[in-house]
């Protein structure tokens, strides 16, 4: 459907990415919280677990979220040094 909106290829790829991004945080939280959650629960350790997971959840979305951002700014400053922009800052 916004293949046949956006005809410019590299637009449509940061879109994509950007949406991964907030995707990457969300789910990385989740599975924390899941992981923590369910240990607690087998080994009785309530609510310990939960808040270790938690928080490396919350810290391994921020790192792919970094990932991501690296790669999209990666992808614009080659696209900008393909049009012979020079203000562009790697």
């Amino acid at each position: 459907m916004f293949g046949k909106l956006i005809k410019d290829r590299n637009l449509r790829e940061s879109i994509a990415s950007a949406s991964v991004v907030g995707l990457n945080l969300v789910s990385a939280t989740f599975v924390g919280l899941l992981i923590g959650w369910w240990l607690d629960r087998w080994l009785g350790t309530k609510p310990w677990l939960l808040l270790v997971f938690l928080i490396l959840g919350i810290a391994a979305g921020f790192k792919n979220v970094i990932v991501e951002v690296r790669k999209i700014q990666k992808a614009d400053a080659e696209e900008h040094e393909d049009h012979g922009d020079t203000d562009a800052k790697p």
